[in-house]
């Protein structure tokens, strides 16, 4: 809804959030996740080993395109601040480019390649230079895309509500949403992948010429067989992900008021500039998301290579998420007892203790693997979700330095940081591979050997690194000055200000 300086009280920005609104706030990021999360925890996969892209090309082009995507962010949170509709400033983002999002997804892990079908309809081919050109320019687009649906979707829980309760059920429900996504997306993906590796074909040394001609068909099979499985599910997703989509801006209302529908660049910058909490928080979410993005690319082969199957990914994914289900529905409660800074401070303890462990479990000992990586993602699920709710809280600061209210520029600010930590977690994440050795699968060679530098970088992004992030991210949050008992102040003295306007404006008519 649209509000002026007339309106008469902050009352609906603190009721209590309608069922429909918290479960389809928790469906827009369950689709965020079918488009977000299949780049991050399969498209490094999908660029080695099947379209046959070195890891090294790949780190470059994830550390690259993902500084575009961060910039990006900006651009659609200026996009959102200068943006009011009939049905809001968020809300209509998310109509608009749901599909196109999903879309470009389904691009995205179809790179014209020798052997499959591009779109699994035509035959076009590309050399090694023009696949990973198609790459760069599918995945940048994606970013701008992400960006312009992202953005209005983050930022419209602190127009949803500016209760710390129904906030924190906000963000619960968002991280609920992801989780669910995850784990959707593995155990469709990750199974289907394993049972065909272990049909890739095998040429014996001593094969004579029929085997050897027998082989390069099986090759070509196979290869599609694998594209296959990643052109059905991009497709299936854009299915889901745009119901969900529709749901979100559906169930979804914006109640908080505003005295300013269109904000100005400079009021933007003078929300920004004083904004201390704002500033904190991306500090410490820099260290902590690198070591977070850089596990994503790095899951599928810690499956294959040191659990000995890459269907073990579905379950890696299913330990992480499902620490993540257990702990949402009484992460309002934690917020409420511990404060939303005490949580992120501390809870980087667990993703130090199961990182360090992690990355020194003996190969092949899947089940002590699990244990320890749902150490490590009780913390991840907390802090993740935290820092959500902890943004939203930022607005309010900004608005209380300046006057003016800046969602749309607060949350690209606070989702740059995520994007550039993205950029590099991704790209140290396939850089450690190129620096370990790490083998890419071809059209001659579809299932090489790894040697051991290989597999010690795989263990280190998952775990050491991580570790590492975290005590520098607890470290610099420690100066954190906006707590939950400030936030209720600030959020008061606010709309108190916005009442007086509202006085005065109706007795100046």
């Amino acid at each position: 809804m649209t509000t002026t300086a007339t309106s008469p009280s902050h009352l609906g920005a603190l009721e209590k959030q309608p069922a429909t609104a918290i479960a389809g706030y928790g469906l827009g990021d369950f689709a965020m996740n079918l488009a977000f999360s299949m780049t991050t925890s399969f498209l490094l996969y999908y660029l080695t080993d099947v379209a046959g892209l070195t890891a090294a090309a790949v780190g470059t082009m994830f550390l690259v395109v993902r500084l575009w995507d961060a910039f990006t962010d900006l651009f659609a949170g200026r996009m959102v601040d200068k943006t009011m509709t009939r049905f809001g400033k968020f809300r209509p983002f998310i109509l608009w480019f749901a599909v196109p999002v999903l879309f470009l997804s389904f691009l995205n892990f179809n790179v014209p390649s020798e052997g499959v079908k591009w779109l699994g309809v035509f035959e076009w081919q590309l050399d090694d230079a023009g696949k990973l050109l198609y790459a760069y320019l599918a995945y940048a687009i994606l970013g701008l895309v992400y960006s312009l649906i992202n953005i209005p979707y983050g930022s419209l829980a602190s127009a949803m509500t500016q209760s710390v309760n129904e906030r924190a059920k906000l963000v619960a429900s968002r991280a609920f949403g992801s989780a669910i996504g995850g784990v959707f997306l593995a155990y469709v993906v990750a199974p289907q992948i394993s049972a065909l590796q272990k049909t890739a074909p095998k040429l014996a040394a001593d094969a004579d010429a029929a085997a050897k001609a027998a082989y390069e068909a099986a090759k070509i099979v196979y290869r599609q067989n694998v594209q296959n499985v990643f052109t059905t599910t991009t497709l299936l997703f854009i299915l889901i992900g745009s119901v969900a989509y529709f749901l979100t801006f559906l169930w979804c209302r914006e109640a908080v008021v505003r005295t300013t529908p269109k904000v100005s660049i400079k009021e933007t910058f003078e929300t920004l500039r004083h904004n201390k909490p704002l500033a904190y928080l991306c500090a410490a979410s820099f260290f902590y998301l690198i070591g977070l993005f850089a596990v994503g690319g790095s899951t599928a082969y810690y499956a294959r290579y040191v659990l000995g199957d890459i269907g073990q990914t579905a379950n890696m994914v299913l330990v992480n998420s499902g620490i993540a289900l257990l702990i949402t529905p009484v992460i309002p409660w934690i917020i409420k007892k511990l404060g939303k800074k005490n949580v992120f401070q501390w809870c980087g303890i667990f993703t130090i203790i199961g990182g360090v462990a992690l990355a020194f479990v003996p190969t092949g000992a899947i089940a002590l693997a699990l244990v320890f990586l749902a150490v490590k993602g009780i913390g991840a699920s907390l802090i993740n979700t935290v820092m959500f709710g902890l943004e939203a809280d930022t607005v309010e600061y900004g608005e209380w330095k300046s006057g003016k209210r800046s969602e749309g520029a607060t949350y690209a600010i606070f989702s740059f940081t995520r994007k550039v930590t993205q950029s590099i977690g991704g790209a140290v994440g396939a850089w450690a591979l190129a620096i370990g050795g790490y083998l890419s699968a071809s059209a001659s060679n579809p299932n090489p050997v790894q040697p051991e530098s290989a597999i010690f970088a795989i263990k280190f992004t998952i775990g050491i690194l991580p570790a590492i992030c975290a005590a520098i991210a607890m470290l610099i949050f420690w100066k954190y000055p906006l707590t939950d008992k400030l936030f209720g102040s600030i959020r008061d003295e606010n709309e108190a200000r916005k009442i007086a306007l509202a006085a005065e404006s109706v007795q100046s008519d």
